[in-house]
Formats: structure tokens, sequence, C-alpha cells
């Protein structure tokens, strides 16, 4: 796809890999609409952000029609990137966290893409990017939590591209090892450090699968780090 005034959402913009997105896809040409609890400091004339709590269904429609509103435009690519992780032990989960992590990674994924697809399908283009972790993957003690909803966003995207594939639109999961972002403030035993992936490593990625070309459908990438885990 050719990003040149093309209209991207990229949810979780205020930081980390949703904003290094963000940066980079306005650098491409794209029209880039923000949506996160917190605005970023970031001022451009393509971009404008939205208060969005991914954990509401409300929250997110009026994002999207204030998008739809200012940008004038159906939207070409969708960016899940929003998510949060506690740590504990199963048995210790509490059922708030619990909630806000699936209502966060998992249900906000569905009702952001819910919105987007009649548009795309009517276009016959368009392009969802949903980024799980490598926790989806393999699950990791002490992340029951967490990893439930990453391994759920996995499931979600291999039959979302299945189903959509014929309308010309392409879904790609994409699975990060740890990044160096303030992610792991709330996690105690992990400290976010320079052998980490930085944002803009991840952000490439998400981009170059957007730019593919139209005969090709990349659907599941995994980013792992070239150092080894510190010690």
């Amino acid at each position: 796809m050719d990003l040149q005034d093309k209209v991207a959402i990229v949810t979780g913009s205020s930081k980390g890999i949703g904003l290094a997105t963000v940066e980079l896809l306005l650098q491409k040409g794209a029209r880039v609409a923000g949506w996160s609890r917190t605005a970023p400091a970031l001022r451009h004339g393509n971009f404008k952000s939205y208060p969005a709590d991914l954990r509401s269904a409300a929250s997110i429609g009026m994002a999207y029609e204030a998008t739809l509103r200012d940008f004038g435009t159906d939207v070409a690519v969708l960016v899940n990137n929003a998510g949060l992780a506690y740590m504990s032990a199963f048995e210790d989960t509490s059922t708030e966290h619990w909630m806000e992590m699936f209502d966060t990674n998992v249900h906000g994924l569905f009702h952001c893409s819910r919105l987007v697809i009649p548009g795309m399908k009517q276009r016959r283009e368009g392009s969802i990017v949903n980024v799980s972790s490598t926790a989806g993957r393999n699950g990791l003690e002490g992340f029951a939590g967490y990893c439930g909803t990453k391994f759920a966003v996995q499931g979600i995207s291999q039959a979302m591209y299945k189903e959509l594939r014929e309308f010309g639109i392409k879904v790609t999961c994409v699975y990060p090892g740890a990044v160096n972002t303030r992610f792991f403030d709330r996690i105690d035993s992990i400290q976010a450090n320079e052998k980490m992936l930085r944002p803009e490593d991840v952000a490439i990625a998400i981009v170059q699968v957007l730019e593919s070309s139209p005969h090709s459908h990349p659907i599941d990438l995994e980013i792992r780090s070239m150092g080894p885990k510190p010690k």
C-alpha cells in the first residue's frame, strides 16, 4: 500500500511503539489519528489525537466518529497497538486486573476493528495490524492474564485474515519481544534496558508490512532483539 494521504488509526499512540509508529507513518505521508487515554506531545499538520479508552465501546465509537469527521474519508489502516500487563501469580490476580487486561488488549481490538472493516470492504483495500507479543506464543509464569490476552490476539488475527483477504484487506499479527518502553513500569521483576528492542524497531516492521506489495500478505511477524537477555 502506498501510504501517501492514507488515513491511519493507531491505538495506544501516546508513547512507545504506538508513538513511534505514528511518527513513521507521518514521515511516509499518511494522515494519522492517534487514539489513547493521554495525548502525546506531538504536533504535526497531518496528526490529530483523540481521547479513547479502549475498555469502552462507547469511547471508541466517539473517537471513530470524530476521526471520520475531521479527516473526511474512510480509514485505510488500523494498528491495534494499545495494551497493558499486570504481573502476579495466577491465584493472586485480581478480577479488576484480569478484566482490565482483557478489556484493553482483546475487547478493544474487537471494537476498533469492527468499525473500520465495512469501509475497507467497500473499497476493497485496507490493512489491520494487531500487535500481540512473544508472550502470545509462549506462556510465562506470573503473566497468565497477559499471555491469555495475547494468545487471544493471535487466534483472532488468524481468523480475521482468513475472513477478510478475499475483500482485499490484509490482517497481520506482530509479535515483538521485550521492548524498551514504559510498559515495564508496573512490573517490578523486569527493568527496561538498552538490550531490548527499541520502539522504532517495531514501528519500522509495522510500516514495512503496511507497504507490502498487493500480491503479498504478511500473516505473522515475530521480532526479537539481537542482544542476549541481561544477566
